[in-house]
């Protein structure tokens, strides 16, 4: 939606005149995470990881994907104005997961250069539990604003830290079931 709104001459709303004021970050952010959200869930398909040629193929372009998704992210969550219902805590929080996400990554290339596959996958898998956290960000929110209505601002950061949170724990329910098999 939002990159047919900056192609399309959409109306300029308080709510997406950051957007229109600079697009490069938010049309990098939505483009680099559909990609590494999309592509990396293939990473996870054993069969795939097994072929080793598509496995480093397909993590050629999910590193830089990660990191510009995360990278962009951090600017915006900068540089763009705070919108209504944000506020501090938030910004505080995506600063925090985004530069986690960052690192995650970084660390995931490092232990594969290294051929430390182990932790190469176990970082690379809290990497994507954070980038994909928009999804159980929603899974979160939306039963709130169903039984409860809007939310205030940290009543919002409180619910958006939850599904970073709770995406972070299935990682490491994974990378521990990885390592402990029954």
């Amino acid at each position: 939606m939002r990159l047919t709104e900056l192609s399309g001459g959409a109306a300029i709303t308080p709510q997406n005149a950051r957007f229109f004021a600079s697009p490069v970050p938010v049309v990098t952010h939505i483009v680099c995470v559909t990609v590494y959200s999309m592509l990396g869930a293939f990473q996870f398909v054993p069969s795939l990881r097994g072929r080793r040629g598509w496995h480093r193929i397909a993590g050629g372009i999910l590193i830089p994907a990660g990191l510009l998704a995360a990278l962009s992210g951090l600017w915006m969550a900068v540089f763009y104005p705070l919108p209504a219902g944000d506020g501090v805590i938030l910004l505080v929080l995506r600063l925090i997961f985004g530069s986690a996400m960052v690192a995650s990554i970084v660390l995931g290339l490092v232990a594969i250069r290294r051929r430390d596959f182990v932790r190469h996958s176990a970082w690379m898998t809290r990497g994507y539990a954070i980038g994909v956290a928009a999804g159980t960000q929603a899974l979160v929110s939306i039963p709130w604003l169903l039984l409860v209505g809007p939310t205030d601002e940290l009543t919002r950061a409180v619910l958006l830290g939850t599904a970073w949170l709770i995406n972070l724990a299935v990682a490491e329910y994974v990378i521990y079931r990885r390592s402990h098999p029954a």
